[in-house]
């Protein structure tokens, strides 16, 4: 019986995604199931964002990465225990590694990224988490180390000036004892800065909640973000 659950909640979110576009508030239930609580996941990014419990994929973004702007929002219900080990892979918008959009046309730039979360205990009503600078966040992708990448007629990934950092995801990031101690790339970026729009209007955000990103909107394309949730007072 709980696999045919689990089926079930796979194929609503499946057909949530399918039918999801661009600048929506996307609701879902998610396969992560079995908790003694539920609670509610809300989330924005430019572009894209995964969640996870563990390693365990809670809800990912219904619009494709590869989609140049996609700033849909994402809710999602799920059950689980008090601690929870929440992990979440951020990433913006690149046409290829060089970090750049529109590459060839008039209008070719280095995107910029933004995040906000906020988790919510849907037993008490109360928000019990939010993106804020206590993350634990790496930037595992940076590109172009040179912003003058962004005016080459024929930008060429790896070669001067777009030159680029790809570390890819440390073995066992997502593990509950993984030590993120160095993990401090994490900066608070205005709503003005990012230029927040679309699925971000249609959440109400708690006033803690904080948009974050690596230092640097444009250069930082990928970060690995890590925070643990305990159980309220």
């Amino acid at each position: 019986m709980r696999n045919i659950q689990l089926t079930i909640l796979l194929l609503a979110s499946f057909l949530a995604a399918c039918s999801a576009s661009q600048g929506e508030l996307v609701e879902t239930t998610s396969a992560v199931t079995g908790g003694a609580t539920t609670f509610k996941l809300e989330g924005w990014a430019d572009n894209w964002f995964a969640a996870y419990l563990g390693d365990v994929l809670i809800v990912e973004d219904s619009v494709s990465i590869t989609t140049e702007r996609s700033f849909n929002a994402e809710a999602t219900t799920f059950e689980a225990d008090y601690p929870l080990q929440l992990n979440f892979i951020l990433k913006d918008f690149k046409e290829n590694d060089t970090g750049l959009e529109y590459i060839g046309a008039n209008n070719q730039q280095m995107g910029d990224g933004g995040f906000i979360m906020q988790l919510t205990d849907m037993g008490s009503g109360a928000v019990v988490a939010t993106s804020n600078a206590d993350w634990a966040c790496t930037v595992v992708h940076m590109a172009p180390l040179d912003k003058s990448c962004e005016s080459e007629a024929n930008p060429v990934a790896g070669t001067a000036p777009c030159d680029f950092v790809n570390l890819g995801e440390p073995e066992g990031w997502q593990a509950a004892d993984f030590d993120d101690s160095d993990w401090t790339a994490t900066t608070v970026h205005s709503a003005a800065a990012v230029g927040v729009k679309d699925g971000y209007n249609q959440i109400s955000w708690d006033s803690a909640a904080q948009i974050i990103w690596g230092p640097d909107l444009e250069t930082d394309n990928t970060l690995l973000c890590r925070v643990t949730v305990d159980a309220p007072n």
